[in-house]
């Protein structure tokens, strides 16, 4: 007796559910993930134990470079556009919405103010070549960077300062930087460093 043919059935399996997993999961990280600014140059921190988390919002960074370089960045649009506005009506310098557009999208700023029209000019790629070649002018007979901040602290009370320098950074430079917040009392400021491993022993 001959046996009986069971016809083999193709298998389908509901992926449905799988996709929309994928998609909240990549939604999610989108939403929560920091992406980290470009910055103009290279920066070491020294290391610390200090585990202080600094805000993620409201903040005003400065970055100074190994040959003391000074960079700003604003982590709103709106501060950008406005403290630039501020800062150009001090040196009588007037920009036009394209302008201040261009430069509210800014990752990070670092250019004297006789040189910012011209700047703003260039196409993007070339901005990032030149920029590191700038730098905020922090010296006493042109102190461009207390204009700068005092000038975004007008524009948000709520920013929290934190300055990230390079290791290698001279301390005369972080002095001057220092000295510059406190002559506009801007007593409160954090240091972004790199975390120390500290042996068990």
């Amino acid at each position: 007796m001959s046996r009986a043919q069971i016809k083999k059935k193709s298998m389908f399996i509901d992926m449905t559910a799988m996709s929309d997993v994928t998609v909240l999961l990549l939604t999610f990280f989108m939403l929560t993930g920091n992406f980290i600014k470009k910055e103009p140059v290279q920066v070491v921190t020294p290391a610390s134990v200090s585990e202080i988390k600094i805000p993620e919002t409201n903040i005003l960074s400065i970055l100074v470079d190994p040959e003391g370089k000074i960079f700003m960045s604003l982590d709103k649009q709106q501060d950008m556009a406005n403290t630039l506005e501020a800062v150009g009506k001090e040196y009588g310098l007037t920009f036009t919405p394209e302008e201040v557009k261009k430069f509210s999208v800014f990752q990070t700023f670092g250019v004297p103010m006789k040189n910012m029209k011209q700047f703003l000019a260039l196409p993007g790629e070339e901005q990032d070549k030149v920029l590191k070649n700038y730098g905020i002018p922090c010296d006493s007979v042109d102190n461009q960077f207390k204009v700068w901040i005092r000038n975004a602290r007008a524009t948000n009370r709520d920013l929290r300062i934190a300055i990230k320098a390079d290791q290698n950074t001279p301390y005369s430079v972080i002095k001057t930087v220092m000295n510059s917040l406190q002559d506009l009392k801007e007593n409160r400021y954090n240091l972004i460093t790199s975390l120390k491993q500290v042996s068990d022993n």
